[in-house]
This record gives structure tokens, C-alpha cells and sequence, in this order.
């Protein structure tokens, strides 16, 4: 299953690449792209395991950028 989100406040490159980074050593994730200039976040994973997933990567952001928020 592979959904796209939208990224408020995200506030620099580098932040996107480390939360990029970050989001890839998720055991259950497939496939994460994390883009600055358009905002955007997209994350391919099982969808059976998507919410707890979503989990992890909220709070892998939340580290990275406390400020960003995750538009579900």
C-alpha cells in the first residue's frame, strides 16, 4: 500500500533527508520518500501493519522536527 502526506512546517532539505533516512530503517516499510520542496511524504508498506507504522514514523519526525506535522 503506498500513501501520500502532506509535510507542514518541515523547514529545511537536510531535515527531509534525515527523517528520509531514518524512515527507511522501519522494519516494515518498502519503499519512503520524503520531498522539501513540495511538501510531501510518500510511504509504501504492508497494509496490514500501515497504522502501527505510521507510528513509528510520526515519531521518528517528531525527533528530527518537532515543529512538522504529518497532514493525514
Amino acid at each position: 500500500m503506498t500513501k501520500v502526506f502532506r509535510l507542514k512546517d518541515l523547514d529545511c532539505a537536510n531535515c527531509a533527508a534525515k527523517m528520509e533516512n531514518c524512515i527507511k530503517k522501519i522494519a516494515a516499510i518498502d519503499h519512503v520518500s520524503v520531498n522539501f520542496l513540495t511538501q510531501k511524504m510518500m510511504i509504501e508498506a504492508d497494509e496490514k501493519e500501515f497504522d502501527s507504522v505510521m507510528q513509528e514514523v510520526v515519531k521518528v519526525c517528531k525527533k528530527i522536527e518537532p515543529d512538522c506535522k504529518i497532514m493525514m
